[in-house]
């Protein structure tokens, strides 16, 4: 376990938290942002630690010039100012320091830390990114627990780390389902628009875009709300608490605009989780290898003639955008009956895995379809689900 630490240092209790990480996650060497605070805010408190209090405050001052608004910086500063004249028993110990601002950037300075000293291991990736579009340049997964954001190219379909941010999120919490409860989704969602600084008050700071909350399968879930959007942050700040918005994905302007620079309107995936599950690239190979083989039998299924069998890779309750099951199964049969052949092929093929509590995973492709008498292509989104230990399409429509 970490190291035991004197009770009177400097900003002890945060320090603490910290150690009680293992010291095997802390030697991790995984893939993390150089363009943020956090390697500076580690040899601050690595300073603090070793009471080398000067090359501390040198540090911080060092930090307060490149981030002038990093509030954070400003208390550690504080503190090392009061330091010369007295031991210090908490973090944000200065005279009148209001208890709930301190608690605040408290939260943030143990998520910082948290998440540069504890980092995904090298050769994993997020479990939910199984398969992107050739045309999705990037993937981007968000970690509330870390208050982390992820961002992952496509490197000819399989995810390659590209950087890491500090994120705040729901002053509730996760699990949105209804209007106003403070919450961030949890789930599978794209990005549908881009509203420009001009747009906007401050307070959105240097853009915002929405994500399409509910989706499809949250609305099937009986989940409200609106307005979930990757934005910034007032111009007089650089970052907010950990848990500080309304539902929403907050990021400090200068993260925001790295990462606009990533998305693509009505095509970037935004994967929300309370906490990321990583895989070895051996595990992601057997997940994605064995969804791939279902979506080819339903294909192959559909294409037979065979009506019944194709209708067994649907959901008890499956929808479509105006159907239910039995409803569908009718007019799936009726358009059958009309049928000579049938020849189905599937293209630009992602796969993104659901983070919440049902195993689910938003597919979409390109679907090419002939017969004797109709030929489409169409853009398609599928939903699929286990049930009874088998992969089942629980919503199908156009993407």
């Amino acid at each position: 376990m970490g190291r035991v630490l004197r009770p009177l240092m400097l900003a002890g209790a945060l320090v603490a938290v910290l150690a009680s990480t293992p010291l095997s996650a802390q030697r991790i060497k995984g893939p993390v942002s150089d363009g943020g605070p956090e390697a500076s805010l580690a040899k601050i408190f690595d300073a603090i630690e070793q009471r080398k209090l000067d090359e501390a405050l040198d540090r911080t001052d060092s930090l307060i010039k490149i981030y002038p608004n990093f509030r954070l910086a400003y208390l550690i500063r504080g503190d090392l100012l009061l330091a010369r004249s007295q031991p210090l028993k908490d973090f944000g110990a200065a005279p009148g320091a209001p208890r709930e601002r301190v608690a605040d950037l408290q939260a943030e300075a143990i998520a910082r830390l948290r998440a540069y000293r504890d980092k995904p291991q090298v050769n994993t990736m997020p479990r939910y990114l199984m398969q992107m579009r050739p045309e999705q340049k990037r993937a981007i997964v968000v970690d509330t627990q870390r208050a982390r954001l992820y961002v992952y190219a496509n490197d000819n379909g399989t995810p390659r780390f590209l950087a890491d941010y500090y994120i705040s999120y729901g002053k509730e919490g996760t699990d949105k389902s209804r209007e106003g409860d403070r919450k961030t989704p949890v789930g599978v969602y794209h990005v549908v628009s881009s509203l420009p600084r001009k747009k906007l008050p401050d307070f959105y700071g240097s853009g915002a875009f929405p994500l399409n909350y509910p989706n499809e399968y949250d609305k099937l879930q009986g989940r409200e709300g609106h307005g979930i959007w990757l934005h910034g942050v007032p111009s007089d700040t650089l970052a907010r608490p950990p848990k500080a918005s309304d539902g929403c994905v907050v990021l400090a302007n200068q993260d925001l605009d790295a990462v606009a620079s990533h998305l693509q309107v009505g095509m970037t995936p935004v994967i929300i989780s309370d906490k990321v599950e990583w895989l070895s690239l051996d595990d992601w190979n057997k997940q994605r290898t064995s969804l791939l083989k279902e979506i080819d039998a339903w294909r192959q299924d559909w294409q037979s003639g065979d009506t019944e069998r194709y209708l067994k890779h649907y959901a008890r309750d499956f929808k479509s955008d105006n159907a239910t099951r039995k409803q569908w199964a009718a007019y799936k049969r009726a358009v059958a009956s009309d049928k000579q052949w049938v020849k189905v092929e599937i293209s630009k093929l992602g796969m993104f895995r659901s983070p919440g509590k049902q195993e689910m995973v938003v597919v979409t492709f390109e679907q090419d379809y002939r017969s004797n008498n109709h030929q489409e292509v169409a853009q398609k989104r599928q939903y699929w689900i286990k049930e009874e230990g088998r992969w089942k399409i629980a919503y199908e429509g156009l993407a």
